[in-house]
């Protein structure tokens, strides 16, 4: 028992956020949920591709984010894209709550785990990317796939 290393188990990621966004920095958060809402998250049944983050009355909440309903959970199962609320610490979310007062910052979130048995959630303070960022973004992974390509040509 001597394995220091955290034991996480990734649920979902948001590979679009990086696409459209450039993340400054990255927060770690906990997630209010229901007993079954836990139970088909650790069946991997979620969503974050389409949602969003907000601070409302001092509370960092989620919307849009997709929980399917748990099979045996009956009457139990909860609304799948109800309002979720995010555990932050009080200065965090003043801090955050500043950042995306000024012209250009939002909240979105990144990746959906487990650490520790406790579901978390990543959430980054992102800004948006022009096209000519993503093109850049584009040109740059191209180029990177064919040296890759050709180092491992030469190396047969």
């Amino acid at each position: 028992m001597a394995n220091n290393k955290e034991a996480t188990k990734l649920v979902a990621n948001n590979k679009k956020a990086y696409f459209d966004y450039f993340i400054d920095e990255k927060y770690e958060a906990g997630i209010v949920l229901a007993g079954t809402e836990v139970k088909s998250l650790r069946m991997g049944k979620c969503s974050i591709k389409e949602a969003f983050l907000r601070i409302e009355n001092g509370e960092v909440l989620i919307y849009g984010m997709h929980i399917s309903p748990y099979e045996k959970g009956n009457i139990f199962n909860k609304d799948p894209l109800r309002v979720r609320k995010l555990l932050l610490h009080k200065s965090e979310i003043n801090r955050l709550a500043g950042k995306v007062a000024e012209k250009g910052c939002t909240l979105v979130p990144l990746q959906v785990y487990f650490k520790d048995g406790k579901a978390k959630m990543e959430i980054g303070l992102a800004r948006g990317k022009k096209l000519y960022d993503k093109r850049e973004d584009i040109a740059r992974k191209d180029q990177r796939r064919e040296t890759q390509r050709m180092f491992k040509i030469q190396n047969l």
